[in-house]
């Protein structure tokens, strides 16, 4: 057929190359939220084919997510959650790395930092101030595990050239099975019933601030902003930044203008996972106490992805892209418990916002490594 011709197709598929190649950050903000809108459109036909009232189910996602002052911390805190994890993601990705281990990192900064809390806190006062010590020393102990435990496939891509995509997803379930195993039995509090650690002082979580008892703070939320804007100024106003977004993408450009590319792609998966570390000790001294046995933990790591694409891998476009799926996150957990709507359903259109948000930065990243497109960027 005339229309399937191959001789046609290609030429379609340079022009939709080119385009996507040369969007301004903006023009790719836009797409992905477009993208989104049509999964949540074709997300609601799905509900009404189901024979459920998609009025009524919107109507719950929205108070699941923003209805009483219970439901807005939770999405606040998930959002916190998002927003890091995204961070962390879109670290690689603007520097042309594949991290898809952030889960991985995240737990094993999870675990370090309630250990290393849980270590020292006979050394210090059991008091506020002592709180505030062990929060410090024990964010310093899950930023530095996630971020060794970054490095490590970065040093296996640098310099054995290995394949960071399997790396790193190999890596997740390593990470998964180490923690399991450390928490069920050497690390495991004594007397609890359930399988996970000691809990951390009360002294030594995160204060609320404004939403008393609600397993969510004030301070968490702007550390998160915080470290958004920090990555931001790395990536954009540094010649460190500069160098990461090189030798990702050029690394004999970035070798021609004296830069060390190997050393610098271990750097990039080194920050990353400090910030999936960031994201693992504020789990721990925000909400959870402990850390909990790794197969029940929440997928932020991977989760993650799709709200760096969502943000077009932009550290401050992860923000918004961070606060919609802490929006979704809660009002599904709503939905869950309170209406007859099967959780796979719910789970499903998550998975089609990922799907669609997803399919056209991959497109991107695929023209530019197979000279779609022209001469790409």
């Amino acid at each position: 057929m005339s229309d399937a011709d191959p001789g046609r197709i290609r030429p379609a598929l340079d022009a939709a190359a080119d385009w996507m190649l040369r969007a301004t950050p903006i023009e790719r903000i836009a797409l992905a939220v477009a993208s989104t809108v049509a999964a949540l459109a074709i997300g609601l036909v799905v509900v009404t084919a189901s024979g459920h009232n998609p009025v009524l189910f919107i109507n719950d996602m929205l108070y699941g997510a923003f209805g009483t002052e219970r439901r807005l911390t939770i999405t606040l805190r998930e959002s916190s959650y998002f927003i890091l994890a995204g961070v962390a993601v879109a670290v690689a990705f603007r520097a042309g790395v594949f991290n898809i281990g952030v889960q991985g990192q995240f737990i094993v900064g999870m675990l370090a930092t309630t250990m290393t809390i849980l270590w020292l806190t006979p050394f210090l006062p059991a008091n506020r101030i002592g709180g505030v010590g062990l929060m410090l020393v024990g964010t310093l102990g899950g930023v530095l595990a996630g971020g060794a435990y970054g490095a490590l496939p970065g040093v296996l891509k640098a310099y054995a050239d290995a394949n960071e995509i399997i790396t790193t997803i190999m890596l997740n379930f390593i990470a998964i099975g180490v923690v399991f195993y450390l928490v069920d039995g050497p690390f495991r509090g004594e007397g609890e019933s359930a399988t996970r650690t000691a809990s951390i002082p009360e002294y030594a979580e995160l204060p609320p601030v404004l939403f008393e008892g609600s397993g969510f703070s004030m301070l968490g939320l702007a550390g998160t902003i915080g470290v958004a804007v920090v990555i931001y100024v790395l990536l954009t106003r540094t010649r460190i930044g500069y160098d990461m977004v090189t030798s990702g993408y050029q690394e004999s450009a970035a070798v021609y203008s004296g830069v060390d590319a190997k050393r610098t792609i271990v750097g990039t998966m080194t920050i990353s996972g400090m910030v999936a570390g960031v994201l693992g000790a504020l789990f721990i001294i925000m909400h959870a106490n402990a850390t909990p046995n790794a197969h029940g933990i929440d997928t932020y790591g991977f989760d993650a992805i799709a709200v760096s694409l969502l943000a077009a891998n932009h550290p401050l476009g992860v923000i918004p892209a961070g606060a919609l799926f802490g929006g979704l996150e809660a009002g599904g957990q709503y939905i869950n418990v309170s209406s007859d709507v099967p959780p796979q359903l719910i789970d499903g259109i998550v998975g089609l916002v990922v799907l669609f948000v997803a399919v056209p930065e991959l497109f991107r990243m695929t023209a530019r490594r197979t000279g779609l497109g022209g001469d790409g960027e």
